[in-house]
């Protein structure tokens, strides 16, 4: 879906992508490289602490910090930064991309996104991207799997 509006311009080639990062896995990489073919330039949002805790109700394993500089090491990411404490979707403003990519499963649902876009007229694209085996590969099926051993 694209948003258009004659007051605002996107930044050509620019995508946006969005995650918590906690325990960097395949599905990761593959979300984060299938969202880099969607244009020019990746920039990642990695979710702050406090906002993992609210919406996922626990703390993730690694500190923001610790997950933004992992983000930051890898290279599909021209840029990775800290999300915003509430407001989270504030910072689409702040880099007006062309795209968003979201992840197969990931919140917000579309609609709480596209309300947003409509209400502030930011002309973007969003694309939802496909699973890496997300049986396998997913954040708290890993973390079971480590409980369990131990």
């Amino acid at each position: 879906m694209t948003i258009r509006s004659k007051t605002k311009k996107s930044v050509k080639g620019l995508v946006l992508a969005f995650g918590t990062f906690d325990l960097l896995h395949p599905g990761h990489l593959y979300y984060l490289g299938n969202a880099r073919k969607q244009g020019k330039k990746l920039v990642v949002i990695v979710a702050r602490d406090a906002n993992v805790l609210f919406f996922k109700k626990k703390k993730p394993v690694n500190n923001e910090k610790t997950r933004l500089l992992v983000v930051q090491s890898l290279k599909e990411v021209d840029k990775a930064v800290l999300g915003q404490r509430s407001n989270f979707f504030d910072i689409i403003k702040k880099f007006n991309p062309e795209t968003i990519a979201l992840g197969y499963d990931q919140w917000p649902g579309r609609k709480k996104l596209v309300q947003y876009l409509k209400d502030n007229t930011i002309p973007v694209r969003i694309v939802r991207l496909p699973a890496f085996k997300s049986r396998f590969f997913k954040s708290h099926h890993i973390k079971n799997r480590i409980k369990n051993r131990y």
